[in-house]
């Protein structure tokens, strides 16, 4: 909590404090109470005795000191009692709008924070989840004051929903996201070139170096989710509402019956999507064997087929760990929603346990050197004829 009387009166915004006397009276009963210690002072300055400072200098004392009393009462009460829930401060919202655009595929995210920092996951009818968490390094200043269980001991971590495309469209307000958006054009450009690659303008906010922070606020349960962007001397506050949460319980995965492990270049998981989609596919078929092809991803679409097979090497799969032949088919729209991911990130690891249940975790570097991730789970398609194709795909059914 800043120590500031100005960054107290901000954060109380939520919970206003009422003073005992009203504000228009405060000068008032001040004037009041000062002129009466006053003129009992000159009286008792005039007729000094053991019986005068009982009866004068006593109450002019507490005259003057309660006329001072109620501004100091008020900086203590608020900074005593106005600690919101969560506060953290970040020096750009440009980290933060790249991470959270890769899981804007519902129309609301459900928020939990923690100690460690704010977990944002998103929920696709209960066949698809996708999570980013924002580690507290990311921020310049993190301040949690979660409010204590019945036992008294654990803390109650806040959870609650938002509306996550009116989060994103707050973040680019000042447009500081200005360079994101040029990189995500840059790729679906096909006649870039490399002297004109997009990069920063010389009018930009970056290149200039203007200053600007982005500060979030949840003050206290039920209260809305405050986003505030400070930019060169302009300051925009939004208040998001916050809804009960209702995200079911996140899709089963099993990190200790993995069929199979491969990490590899997420640039490269990209452009292997890139290839697929002319072919208009409805399902992708991922499959991972012992012997070559080692990483195999197929399709069949109205167009077309279309099967991309990846080498063991170094060069494409860093890493290769698998326990026996993993095949298994999922909706081709679903795993699209995570190519925004497959673009910023750097590397991706590919896991699939027993139950087919497939998960995409990315690691991507942010500003300042920092990392951070991305984890993505698919539930696989659950056929009920394997001998006909065509009738797979009319009766598919999800797990």
């Amino acid at each position: 909590m800043d120590s500031s009387l100005y960054q107290v009166w901000q954060s109380a915004s939520g919970s206003p404090f009422l003073p005992v006397i009203a504000k228009e009276s405060q000068f008032t009963v001040a004037f009041a109470l000062l002129s009466l210690g006053i003129a009992i002072s000159g009286v008792f300055a005039l007729n000094r005795s053991l019986v005068s400072v009982v009866a004068l200098g006593v109450p002019a004392s507490l005259a003057i000191a309660y006329e001072a009393a109620p501004a100091d009462g008020i900086i203590s009460t608020m900074a005593a009692e106005v600690r919101p829930i969560f506060r953290a401060v970040s020096t750009s919202p440009r980290p933060l709008y790249q991470l959270l655009r890769c899981i804007d595929f519902a129309q609301r995210v459900h928020v939990q924070i923690t100690e460690d920092g704010i977990r944002f996951a998103a929920d696709n009818a209960r066949v698809m989840q996708g999570v980013a968490f924002l580690d507290k390094t990311l921020f310049s200043a993190y301040t949690v004051n979660f409010p204590l269980s019945e036992d008294g001991e654990t803390p109650e971590y806040p959870n609650f929903q938002i509306p996550l495309s009116t989060f994103l469209e707050v973040l680019q307000i000042f447009g500081s996201v200005d360079v994101a958006a040029r990189a995500q054009k840059a790729d679906q450009d096909p006649y870039r070139s490399n002297f004109r690659n997009y990069r920063p303008s010389a009018f930009s906010n970056q290149t200039l170096g203007i200053p600007g922070t982005c500060t979030l606020l949840y003050a206290e349960e039920g209260d809305a989710f405050k986003v505030t962007l400070e930019e060169s001397g302009i300051k925009t506050t939004a208040g998001l509402t916050t809804y009960l949460p209702e995200m079911p319980e996140d899709i089963p995965f099993d990190r200790n019956d993995l069929t199979f492990k491969i990490i590899m270049s997420s640039r490269t998981l990209f452009d292997c999507i890139a290839e697929i989609i002319p072919a208009g596919p409805v399902k992708l078929t991922i499959t991972a064997t012992k012997t070559s092809p080692f990483l195999t991803l197929s399709c069949a679409g109205d167009i077309g087929s279309s099967s991309v097979d990846f080498a063991r090497g170094k060069d494409l799969l860093e890493t290769f760990t698998i326990n026996d032949r993993w095949s298994q088919a999922y909706k081709f729209d679903f795993i699209r929603h995570a190519s925004e991911a497959m673009r910023i990130a750097s590397k991706v690891s590919l896991r699939g346990d027993s139950q087919g249940v497939l998960s995409l975790q990315f690691m991507v570097d942010v500003e300042g050197g920092k990392r951070s991730f991305l984890d993505f789970r698919f539930v696989p398609f659950a056929s009920h004829d394997d001998g006909d194709e065509e009738d797979d795909v009319e009766s598919e059914a999800y797990d």
